[in-house]
């Protein structure tokens, strides 16, 4: 693939994004459709994982905050689709 990392982070702001916007749907009770989001995902921890480590480790930060957005976003749909599964 060999991304740059311009276009990695313009594509890691997206899925970020992306996630947001699938939070706010739910909050609302809309269906979420996560195809987009997995895709962009995947673009981006491939193309991290191509990059030296020096430039990889540039989005850690930003990689690992959108790690605990997935997971939020993970328990908010489990929550919608499954809500005593969390009251344990």
């Amino acid at each position: 693939m060999s991304a740059d990392k311009e276009q990695v982070r313009q594509e890691l702001v997206k899925a970020a994004s992306l996630v947001g916007t699938a939070r706010r749907l739910l909050a609302t009770g809309t269906e979420v459709d996560l195809a987009a989001l997995e895709g962009k995902v995947r673009f981006v921890c491939d193309a991290v994982a191509e990059l030296d480590r020096k430039d990889g480790q540039a989005f850690r930060a930003d990689m690992e905050a959108l790690i605990a957005e997935l997971d939020r976003l993970a328990a908010a749909l489990t929550m919608r689709h499954n809500p005593t599964s969390l009251d344990a």
